[in-house]
């Protein structure tokens, strides 16, 4: 906590620090969560695991593991210092059915926008039960990479490398499907099976 609220007092370039955050509520989220770091990736974002000394790369994202049960002051620090540390997102999974930590951290980092994601199934209820004036964008649970788009759109508006990594990432799910609709109907169903075996 400390850490965090030194960080935020430093008023550094935003350039040089975080622009997304990733937080889960346990270690044991983040094969789940990891769909985030491959999007925010896949984007050109890199990992910042030294606040002092930043990648080269000019998007970064951190992660932390943060409950909102069994640590509730290191989550309402993280909230409380991410405008300050630079932070322009944050995606926060969850699992349990009292999976709070993306609500509480909405409520309490407001208004940097929260992405929301349950990490099971019967976690969705609890991520997206928000009341109104009290917003939080969500994905369907387990969805981790898209929470990691989304994060990639917000940034986006702001910064143009970010909006034609996205186009580009778009255009490549375009071209796979066509490709595939050509074989399909080229091979037909049986040489088709027999080519994707």
């Amino acid at each position: 906590m400390d850490r965090l609220e030194a960080e935020a007092e430093q008023g550094r370039d935003p350039a040089t620090t975080p622009d997304v955050g990733i937080i889960m509520g346990s270690d044991s989220d983040l094969d789940v969560m990891a769909g985030a770091y491959d999007a925010l990736e896949t984007l050109g974002f890199a990992e910042q695991t030294d606040f002092e000394n930043p990648p080269q790369s000019r998007f970064t994202f951190e992660s932390y593991v943060v409950s909102a049960h069994r640590t509730p002051e290191l989550m309402t620090v993280y909230g409380e210092t991410a405008a300050g540390r630079g932070l322009d997102v944050i995606i926060a999974g969850a699992g349990g059915k009292s999976a709070d930590l993306p609500n509480m951290t909405a409520s309490i980092a407001y208004p940097i926008p929260v992405i929301g994601v349950p990490v099971q199934e019967k976690s969705v209820d609890s991520v997206i039960g928000m009341p109104t004036g009290a917003p939080l964008t969500a994905v369907d649970a387990g969805k981790s990479f898209n929470a990691g788009l989304s994060a990639g759109q917000i940034i986006a508006r702001e910064h143009d490398e970010i909006e034609q990594a996205l186009i580009e990432y778009h255009d490549s799910l375009q071209g796979d499907v066509g490709e595939t609709s050509r074989a399909l109907h080229d091979l037909g169903i049986d040489g088709f099976r027999e080519h994707d075996a």
